[in-house]
Order: structure tokens, then C-alpha cells, then sequence
């Protein structure tokens, strides 16, 4: 369980930078890297507690990292 979390928080971090170095958002690259770790920290429990989410955890950290990055930066972009 724990290495898992290591590696989630590992995936989301390179998720954040790579979406920044590709210019796939533009929020800066330590808020992007913040985001992706938060949605993949909240993805992953919410496979622990409800079984929900793909089978490897790896894919799991990367739909919970792209996904936060198109939520949370759109949700608050003044328009």
C-alpha cells in the first residue's frame, strides 16, 4: 500500500511538469504539480475505500492527474 502511494505521488508529479513543459496548461509548474498530486491523493482513496478505478495503480495516478488539471484550473479561471 504504501509504495503504491509513493508511486502515485511519483506519476502525478511528472504528469504536472509534462503538462506544463508541453504546454498543456499554463498555471506554472509547481501549481500544476500541486494539483496533480492532490486529484491522484484523492483518487486513491477513493479506490481504497470504494474499489473504484482501473486495475493498475499507475493508470489510475495519470486519469486522477489529467483530470484535476482540466477541473481545478478551469473552475477558477476568472473569465
Amino acid at each position: 500500500m504504501f509504495p503504491t502511494l509513493i508511486g502515485t505521488v511519483v506519476i502525478a508529479g511528472i504528469v504536472g511538469y509534462a503538462s506544463e513543459k508541453s504546454r498543456f496548461t499554463h498555471n506554472g509548474i509547481l501549481p500544476s504539480i500541486i494539483i496533480c498530486i492532490g486529484g491522484a491523493f484523492l483518487f486513491y482513496f477513493v479506490t481504497i475505500m470504494f474499489g473504484i478505478g482501473f486495475r493498475a495503480p499507475g493508470l489510475n495516478a495519470i486519469a486522477a492527474s489529467i483530470g484535476a488539471l482540466v477541473i481545478v484550473p478551469t473552475h477558477w479561471r476568472k473569465r
